[in-house]
């Protein structure tokens, strides 16, 4: 895995980039391998199901005009830590239990795969302030076990 940072002392990478709120910005937050950013094997391929997921979602449902979202993502030896921050209000994903879609839907079933996959994931007020929303969900390393 590349990160923008060197690993600190404890062993932290991060990145972390703004996309536009746009399918192209959805493409690009989920093709970082393809620019040294990447997830190359489990469970790195789970974090990047989860970062599609998500940042579709933030297009999608927290979109506002002009205005991008925010992925971040970090990983110790035992965890990897993926946030997608949008700057819509007002509307928030429910959490716990979702009931899947009806069979011939279309959409709703992101939330219930990020849900499947991540070890612990929530929904939280924007970092810093400001209007918005934080999803995040973390997975834990390989060979490490829950996080």
């Amino acid at each position: 895995m590349t990160f923008q940072t060197p690993p600190s002392e404890n062993g932290l990478r991060e990145f972390a980039m703004r996309f536009t709120s746009t399918p192209r910005g959805v493409n690009l937050a989920r093709h970082l391998h393809e620019w040294g950013h990447a997830y190359a094997t489990e469970p790195h391929d789970t974090a990047t199901l989860i970062v599609a997921e998500l940042a579709a979602n933030a297009v999608r449902h927290g979109n506002v005009p002009g205005r991008d979202f925010h992925l971040s993502v970090s990983a110790t030896p035992t965890t990897i830590r993926i946030e997608v921050t949008d700057t819509r209000i007002g509307r928030r994903p429910p959490v716990g239990d979702h009931q899947p879609p009806p069979p011939q839907a279309e959409s709703g079933r992101g939330l219930l795969l990020v849900a499947s996959l991540a070890a612990r994931w929530a929904i939280t007020g924007r970092r810093g302030g400001g209007p918005g929303k934080t999803i995040w969900a973390e997975v834990g390393t390989e060979g490490a076990g829950p996080p």
